[in-house]
């Protein structure tokens, strides 16, 4: 796996083309274009969204309702839990982790943390952070089923190491 296939890109808080600064409520596109040997994400307003180059083909594109940042806390504690988990073992970018990342992005879909998007490629999964709109992109493992109790126990003695 790639490093560039392993960052997480927050969504911006203005159009990348136009330099329109969105507002609460505001709808706009979000592409994710191949750029290299990774991705670029691009938010866009919807006026640069029907203005846009039909050339341009994404690898993936959606369509969110802009919400402002929450304040930060007021300190910010160490997060022992598959959220903190993921977000370092994606800054890590550990290829041997990659089971593990994949077991730990579905755990926070199924908490509703992380919501799937389509991908036009098989081998890379695309998800947004239903609070923050980061974007990330994970490599699709394709476990079997005999694999899955193993990677389970892994991530769960990763949990363990961390509390």
């Amino acid at each position: 796996m790639m490093q560039a296939d392993w960052d997480i890109k927050s969504r911006a808080h203005q159009c990348a083309r136009t330099g329109y600064e969105f507002q609460e409520g505001d709808f706009f596109y979000t592409l994710l274009v191949r750029a290299g040997e990774g991705f670029r994400r691009e938010d866009l307003c919807e006026q640069a969204w029907e203005n846009r180059n039909d050339n341009m083909v994404p690898f993936s594109f959606w369509r969110s309702k802009y919400e402002p940042p929450a304040p930060p806390p007021p300190e910010a504690l160490a997060r022992d839990d598959a959220e903190g988990l993921l977000r370092r073992l994606i800054a890590g970018s550990d290829p041997s982790r990659k089971n593990a990342c994949y077991i730990l992005a579905l755990m926070l879909e199924r908490k509703k943390m992380l919501r799937p998007l389509e991908s036009s490629d098989p081998e890379m999964l695309v998800y947004e952070h239903v609070v923050t709109g980061e974007t990330l992109v994970i490599g699709n493992p394709r476990l079997s089923l005999e694999q899955i109790p193993d990677v389970q126990r892994e991530v769960g003695a990763l949990l363990g190491a961390e509390a």
